[in-house]
């Protein structure tokens, strides 16, 4: 039976220092996870990325490069975006034991995860962090609460790694993948912002909380393509709307 941990890919976005790619890879080998992606950011090859990743070369090797987080997560079913952060678009938020035991829960045959986690001095965006279903963080210091990105990745990694693979085989139903959910989501943000439910200086605003409630629907495909049904009715039902929302 596949692990868990063969369906589970680290992604590493703009990452700034080689050394840090390369001690996420032996973190990565430490624990059994092998898949990594990198969005842009510094040479993977440099000699700093090799020295540091010792004997996890062959990680450095096999990453895929993207230019993009949506284009790197387009085939994931369940994706976790990594903040040190709290606010009024980053709620919800698993620790890495928690993320461990859902991804445990959630994994099925066709489970295809990412966790992600973003540049040493900025993070993720809140842009980038609204493309994954799940959030996490790892508690520490409130005086001092930064850790090194190969650190978090380790932590991350062990927790996976201790958590197993499912009993029972996982999730049976596979979820919509990143591309799909996006998809709707594209849709879904035209329709709103056509019958003026939307405020056309910031759609965004309410899509975000639009996708928070989504994404704890756990939608698979077959639901994603009976959402855009519904939406692609309403488009059309609308077809002469005015614009003007009705009192």
């Amino acid at each position: 039976m596949k692990s868990i941990l063969d369906t589970i890919s680290i992604v590493l976005v703009e990452p700034q220092s080689p050394g840090n790619i390369g001690m996420a890879c032996r973190a990565m080998k430490n624990m059994g996870l092998s898949r990594l992606r990198l969005v842009k950011g510094c040479d993977r090859f440099h000699p700093e990325s090799l020295k540091f990743a010792v004997a996890a070369k062959d990680l450095l090797e096999q990453a895929v490069v993207f230019p993009d987080l949506a284009s790197a997560l387009a085939d994931c079913t369940l994706t976790v975006g990594t903040t040190r952060r709290h606010g009024k678009y980053r709620q919800e938020i698993l620790s890495p034991t928690e993320v461990a035991a859902n991804l445990k829960e959630q994994a099925g045959p066709e489970c295809r995860a990412a966790i992600v986690f973003g540049r040493e001095d900025s993070g993720l965006t809140t842009e980038e962090l609204s493309l994954c279903r799940w959030h996490a963080t790892i508690p520490s210091a409130d005086d001092y609460g930064s850790l090194n990105l190969a650190q978090a990745v380790l932590v991350f990694c062990y927790e996976l790694g201790k958590a197993g693979s499912p009993p029972g085989g996982g999730r049976t139903t596979p979820l919509a993948t990143s591309e799909e959910i996006e998809s709707f989501f594209g849709q879904l943000s035209s329709c709103l912002l056509k019958i003026g439910f939307l405020n056309e200086q910031n759609p965004e605003h309410i899509m975000r909380s639009m996708r928070r409630i989504f994404f704890r629907a756990e939608l698979d495909n077959r639901e994603v393509s009976i959402l855009r049904g519904a939406i692609s009715q309403i488009d059309w039902a609308s077809s002469d709307f005015d614009g003007r929302k009705r009192p």
